[in-house]
């Protein structure tokens, strides 16, 4: 082999390596997997993975790619060793991430790779991933919404998203209603009240006397004065004060049963989109179930600054307005901060009758 001949096969490897960063980013994974050879891996030990061939690379990155709020990648040169037909190397990666969980952080890391020259050109036998740096700090910045595509190119451009400053902000009548209209489409019953005094009533209306009714810690129930209605009133079999009872050393289970499948539960969320999706946040998850369909009937309060476009603003507002604001609360509560651990969307209601969504017209909690 000349020397031309090997400076073109270290070109085409380097331009192989940068097609993978190029079809990551653009969020291409059919092109993403071509770039293997037919029994090539892509192995990441940190996550982990371990995906053989084409067609499992291709599913593989398409389920990890789904839970994206932003991912970028940048990859530096390294090193290239040339055997003939064979070669191995080394490339260096920067990343930022964010999950639609929450999961989020910067990493540097490097892919340990063997390439193999094919009819088609090299290709990726094995790419191994490791990580040699991680901070899952949460990161101060935010992808504009076009750059959340999930198609093979750039996406559209639409609209910035709302700064963090909005999202203490009531939302106007419209939105409201539009919210309205859409979790109503979507099987809950919503109703739009004028603030927290005619939600207390309301909640006295759905609640009937005597009900096994769990309260979340929601500061929109403590404000409005819901949390004591229901927990210190005698009017209902309230689980709250039940659970506190139980010895946290012995009565575990107890307590899970007790949250888990009350007859009415009540509590807020961290956001409603105007497209008919609750969203809840939580450290321990502990209140989830009985939101999610363990509770016989469910009762949701709302602020009117809570309400958002969409559910990637949603996120957004979880992560940059309601963490902040619950960290203070969970550090003077509890001596320590606060997480997004769990979330819940609900995008639908199935059970006819189960859950009304007081929307208000103030702003009222976080």
């Amino acid at each position: 082999m000349n020397d031309f001949q090997a400076i073109a096969d270290r070109v085409e490897i380097e331009a192989l390596r940068g097609e993978f960063t190029d079809a990551a980013m653009m969020r291409d994974r059919p092109r993403l997997a071509s770039l293997f050879t037919p029994d090539g891996a892509l192995r990441m030990p940190n996550i982990p993975v371990e995906q053989v061939g084409r067609e499992e690379i291709l599913a593989g990155g398409e389920r990890l790619q789904s839970q994206w709020d932003f991912f970028v990648q940048t990859t530096h040169p390294g090193t290239i060793v040339l055997d003939g037909d064979t070669a191995t190397g080394r490339a260096y990666i920067q990343e930022l991430a964010r999950a639609l969980d929450g999961r989020q952080g910067l990493n540097y890391a490097v892919y340990h790779d063997r390439y193999q020259r094919t009819a088609e050109g090299w290709k990726f036998a094995e790419r191994v991933y490791e990580v040699r740096y991680l901070d899952t700090s949460p990161l101060a910045g935010t992808a504009p919404r076009s750059a959340r595509g999930s198609g093979t190119g750039p996406a559209k451009a639409t609209a910035a998203p709302a700064p963090a400053a909005s999202f203490a902000d009531p939302a106007p009548a419209e939105r409201l209603e539009r919210a309205a209209a859409a979790l109503r489409a979507g099987g809950f019953a919503a109703e739009i009240l004028d603030d927290a005094a005619a939600a207390r009533a309301r909640v006295g209306d759905l609640l009937p006397e005597g009900a096994v009714v769990l309260t979340g810690a929601s500061e929109t129930l403590r404000l409005s004065g819901i949390d004591d209605d229901v927990n210190t009133g005698g009017r209902y079999d309230a689980v709250r004060p039940r659970v506190l009872a139980v010895d946290r050393a012995t009565g575990a289970d107890e307590i899970r049963r007790l949250l888990a499948a009350p007859e009415y539960v009540v509590n807020s969320v961290a956001a409603v989109t105007e497209t008919g999706s609750l969203v809840l946040a939580s450290g321990s998850g502990s209140q989830l179930p009985a939101n999610a369909g363990g509770a016989a009937h469910a009762v949701w309060v709302v602020g009117a600054q809570k309400v958002v476009p969409d559910l990637d603003t949603a996120l957004r507002r979880v992560q940059e307005h309601v963490l902040p604001l619950e960290n203070v609360r969970a550090q003077a509560v509890y001596g320590r901060p606060s997480a997004v651990n769990r979330l819940l969307v609900l995008n639908a209601e199935p059970q006819p009758g189960r859950a009304t969504v007081l929307l208000l017209r103030e702003a009222i909690g976080y």
